[in-house]
């Protein structure tokens, strides 16, 4: 499929380019002194608190910065954002809530920066967020791992095959302890619903279908000039160059996600922006967690023109090894969740309700000696524990990885409009060299894993 690159006119110069470039391979090693935090009051004292940085404070940044601020037993020490205005806000928003909580009633505390490597060279920061575009995950999140922080990073994993079993591995390598924003794994319906269909309640399962909802798509869009507050060149780090438009990078009033997400040169679109959620919820039903399809076979529509070039209504098939079959797409009688069908019964869940058939499953009572699944209540608590227990979270990055490689995989297979088979041992496609090259995506300089 031809790209389109959704602009009317106008492009970067080249003396702009090299001189981002030039700033970022500056960058490559910090030896920036540390910041001293000033006492906060509470149950816990300074010394035994965990410390975070956090990687991105946009739009779902600032949510995570203000549920970490929520706990006790932690501290946000740094904030980081290529985008100023939303660093600033963010430092604000932190040491005016810890200074609430001080005897004095301020807090001078949070270091402000724009390059992520700066706040990973501080030997004071436990643990950081990585809250940035997908095409950015990977890249911090195994510096971070490297840097000997532990990590919570959104959803999805990463942008790429390759990238997830980067990160995977060094995570491991590096004996760090990652959570993934799959939060639907510390919801009590989607757990409970995963244990009835582990533990044979609704008979064999045959069949899963996981419904999503659609992206939009939108018009041309002018080239604008970059905002003073905007590093745009870091912003697009490891990705293509392209001129600047405001729907390319930020939330808009007529769409409550940022443009990004709807760009295939930093998104695969909802297929990997909610399916990693709900494939997620359908790996951990049909136990299949370290593995997944060996058949994939998708059709998707597309914007004829715009920015916003990834799918719109699509449909997916998948077979596994064990027979089971599975679909996914947007044109679904069962709405937004996933539906478990077995020779017995059907168990349905989504965000908001839990349904079965028969009723009588919704009251029943998983035994004792029965499959019982990682309880968490809390997704971001569990982190917590884990920081200080390095048991493993309720969604590692192996889990994941494994999860989001079903979005890019049915992405590649929409893309190339046949089916194909897929080894998810070797992490390839089988006998498609044209499919395993998509596996991968190039890094523009300085960057690469």
């Amino acid at each position: 499929m031809k790209k389109n690159t959704g602009m009317k006119s106008g492009s970067l110069s080249r003396r702009g380019f090299l001189k981002g470039v030039a700033a970022a391979a500056g960058g490559a090693a910090f030896g920036f002194p540390y910041v001293i935090t000033t006492p906060v009051c509470g149950a816990n004292a300074p010394s035994n608190k965990i410390t975070f940085g956090c990687i991105g404070v946009g739009r779902m940044g600032s949510d995570d910065l203000k549920e970490i601020m929520g706990f006790d037993e932690a501290q946000i020490v740094a904030v980081c954002d290529v985008d100023s205005k939303r660093a600033k806000q963010a430092k604000q928003a932190v040491e005016g809530h810890y200074g609430s909580l001080s005897e004095s009633g301020t807090y001078k505390g949070c270091a402000e920066y724009k390059d992520f490597r700066e706040l990973l060279a501080r030997k004071d920061i436990d643990a950081v967020t990585v809250v940035t575009p997908d095409h950015w995950h990977a890249l911090a999140a195994i510096a971070a791992a490297k840097a000997g922080k532990d990590i919570f990073v959104q959803k999805p994993l990463t942008f790429t095959v390759e990238e997830g079993r980067a990160l995977s591995d060094t995570a491991r390598r590096y004996g760090r302890v990652v959570q993934v924003g799959s939060q639907q794994r510390s919801d009590a319906k989607f757990r409970f619903g995963c244990e009835l269909v582990r533990n044979g309640r609704i008979g064999k399962v045959h069949t899963i279908k996981v419904g999503l909802p659609i992206d939009p798509s939108t018009e041309l869009q002018p080239v604008m000039p970059v905002p003073e507050n905007l590093d745009y060149d870091m912003w697009l780090g490891p990705a293509p160059l392209a001129p600047y438009t405001e729907k390319r990078t930020h939330p808009q009033k007529d769409y409550s996600r940022p443009g990004w997400m709807c760009i295939s040169d930093y998104c695969h679109g909802i297929i990997t922006n909610w399916g990693s959620h709900h494939l997620d919820i359908a790996q951990w039903g049909l136990g299949t967690e370290y593995t997944g399809p060996v058949e994939i076979e998708g059709h998707a529509e597309y914007p004829k023109e715009g920015l916003w070039d990834v799918h719109l209504t699509f449909h997916a098939e998948y077979t596994y090894a064990n027979g089971v079959k599975m679909t996914c797409t947007t044109n679904t009688e069962n709405k937004q969740g996933i539906v478990f069908e077995g020779t017995e019964g059907w168990v349905y869940v989504d965000r908001g309700s839990i349904d079965a058939n028969p009723k009588s499953l919704l009251t029943s009572v998983i035994g004792p000696d029965e499959i019982h699944l990682y309880k968490s209540d809390n997704h971001k608590k569990n982190f917590l524990d884990c920081i200080r227990s390095r048991a493993e979270t309720i969604a590692p990055p192996e889990v994941a990885h494994r999860s989001n490689s079903i979005g890019i995989i049915t992405s590649i297979a929409m893309e190339l409009g046949r089916k194909l088979k897929w080894d998810p041992q070797s992490e390839r496609f089988v006998g498609d060299a044209e499919a395993d090259r998509m596996l991968v995506r190039p890094m523009r300089s300085p960057w690469c894993l």
